[in-house]
């Protein structure tokens, strides 16, 4: 910072020491020395508009998101009388899909509990769009909306972010760190060579070294079929992918979106 001519702001700096859960009590909590300030350690610090936790469970992000969008929610909520349903669709979408869509790649692997609370904020919308009360039942609202569970959500983002990967339209340092099994030199894996199949890294805690990049992402691609991921263009790669997640959210449900 001094060979830039830059000084430190500490209302703007904050430092975050991670680890599991289980060692949290030996994070020392006393203040750390930058320069001539002092930096109080945080329990949570805010990133790009994610916010991270100490421990990497992501709950004050839930939490934040979940905050933000049942208030645009009571927002829209108020002039729903006055407003046609496709006005009303598309007020829900730029002001509450998006939050809920903001950052999910690095929400997966999360516990059931978190998802759920994401999953009830888009249970809500579906009922407010279609003006139902909270006892009906969601699915078909959510079918007839052609809108993804949380959790195909996330596996939608994730997927995405691999295709580019693998076909030059992300950035090189997130297409480093993904291995293709046809690249490996090693005979067992030569039925392989023609596939778009991914290493998965070993982890030593699937709490939280299961929801690393190349891991999450390497386990989620080799879930999908080969007729999906050999697609030769983004936009018919979406649409299929789509249509895969949807069936999965929806069984019953059938035809293409």
């Amino acid at each position: 910072m001094q060979s830039n001519h830059l000084q430190l702001n500490t209302t703007k700096t904050e430092v975050l020491w991670s680890s599991t859960g289980q060692r949290q009590h030996q994070i020392p909590k006393i203040p750390m020395r930058v320069g001539e300030d002092l930096v109080v350690p945080a329990i949570f610090v805010r990133d790009l508009g994610i916010y991270l936790n100490a421990d990497a469970t992501m709950t004050t992000h839930v939490s934040k998101t979940v905050s933000c969008c049942f208030a645009a929610l009571w927002l829209i909520r108020s002039i729903h009388s006055c407003i046609p349903q496709q006005v009303m669709l598309s007020l829900v979408v730029l002001l509450v899909l998006s939050w809920l869509d903001y950052g999910s790649a690095t929400l997966t692997g999360l516990p059931a509990n978190l998802t759920d609370r994401l999953q009830s904020m888009l249970n809500a919308t579906s009922l407010l769009v279609y003006s139902r009360w909270s006892y009906d039942h969601v699915t078909l609202l959510l079918r007839e909306l052609h809108w993804l569970e949380m959790r195909q959500r996330i596996e939608y983002k994730l997927a995405v972010l691999v295709y580019r990967c693998l076909n030059g339209l992300a950035l090189s340092y997130l297409a480093n760190d993904l291995q293709c099994m046809a690249d490996l030199n090693s005979l067992h894996r030569l039925r392989l060579s023609s596939t778009f199949t991914l290493v998965v890294p070993s982890t030593c805690l699937p709490t939280v070294g299961d929801r690393a990049f190349p891991v999450a992402v390497a386990r989620v691609w080799n879930t999908l079929p080969a007729e999906v991921t050999s697609l030769p263009s983004l936009p018919a790669f979406k649409r299929q992918l789509k249509t895969l997640l949807f069936e999965q959210s929806f069984p019953s449900s059938s035809g293409r979106l």
